[in-house]
């Protein structure tokens, strides 16, 4: 049991490292060998756990199905699920690197052998669930596409979490997820259903 827990304890130290290394660094300029220096574990501890830098790339992406899975919604309402989504991705893209990371990646897909579009396929499902679950439920005003509608909130967290990035090193990022929400939910969202809704931060 202790050597499976140094295993793991390992495996957690490259995928941090990977991840930081890869959010400042990109894929393209990121090496195994800076990755191994962060992280502080031996070559064959490293290549043990990913015989390559795409494998250890893709196990970064993944962390951001890890992340989703382990977030714990507050609302009963959809809507507010889907507001209160995106102010904790949010944060977490300010404090967590694995996060970061792996959303650099996701960006920078086409660097990879196979493009990987399942990470950002997987977010405008998501979307589309909870929008869906809000028809059913009254809240959205008729006509709302939902294909549509999942790919503009996708799209504008992409853009404006990048805009962050570049302006402010996301430090003004949750004020833009407010201004984000504040334009685009009239345009989806009934009066009657919106007025229930907290479209600040809540934590």
């Amino acid at each position: 049991m202790a050597r499976q827990a140094r295993a793991l304890a390992t495996r957690q130290a490259v995928l941090l490292a990977a991840a930081e290394v890869f959010d400042e660094r990109g894929y393209a300029a990121a090496t195994m060998s800076e990755i191994l220096d962060r992280a502080g574990v031996t070559k064959g501890a490293l290549y043990f756990h990913f015989h390559s830098k795409e494998e250890l790339a893709l196990a970064v992406i993944e962390g951001q199905g890890a992340w989703i899975a382990s977030w714990v919604p507050s609302s009963d309402s959809p809507v507010q699920t889907l507001i209160d989504l995106g102010y904790a991705f949010a944060r977490a893209l300010q404090e967590d690197p694995l996060v970061r990371g792996s959303i650099r990646l996701t960006i920078e897909h086409g660097s990879f052998t196979q493009p990987q579009i399942a990470a950002y396929q997987g977010w405008m499902d998501l979307v589309r669930e909870l929008l869906e679950r809000a028809r059913q439920a009254g809240d959205l005003h008729p006509g709302v596409d939902l294909v549509a509608a999942s790919g503009v909130i996708t799209g504008a967290v992409t853009g404006i979490q990048l805009s962050s990035q570049v302006l402010a090193d996301r430090q003004d990022l949750i004020q833009r997820m407010a201004d984000m929400w504040t334009l685009l939910l009239p345009g989806l969202v009934q009066p009657h259903a919106l007025a229930r809704l907290s479209v600040a931060e809540r934590r």
